[in-house]
């Protein structure tokens, strides 16, 4: 994989880039990846059509909002029937009974 390196970065975009990475919950180096992958996203979908991406490295670059991810949970795990014991709540009474 190839490296890249950035020379004589002024200090107030350093900065700036800092913040948005703590911002988004990412080091500075997700940062960085992240706003290449997104720059290579508009060049390649301004070349095609369809976007070249993969499902995956979407998810692992964070490009999913909280909402649809926790939509997407709630499908996959709906809500235990009513009355049922949480993991939670199994894993507290085995623990207590120790």
């Amino acid at each position: 994989m190839p490296n890249f390196s950035v020379k004589d970065v002024p200090e107030a975009w350093a900065e700036a880039l800092r913040q948005r990475a703590a911002r988004n919950h990412r080091s500075l180096q997700g940062e960085l990846m992240a706003i290449i992958e997104q720059a290579a996203h508009e060049s390649l979908s301004d070349a095609t059509e369809s976007p070249v991406v993969a499902p995956s490295a979407r998810l692992q670059r964070g490009w999913k909002t909280i909402e649809q991810i926790a939509t997407e949970r709630r499908q996959r795990f709906p809500q235990p029937v009513t009355g049922a014991p949480l993991a939670v709540d199994i894993l507290r009474a085995a623990r207590d009974a120790r």
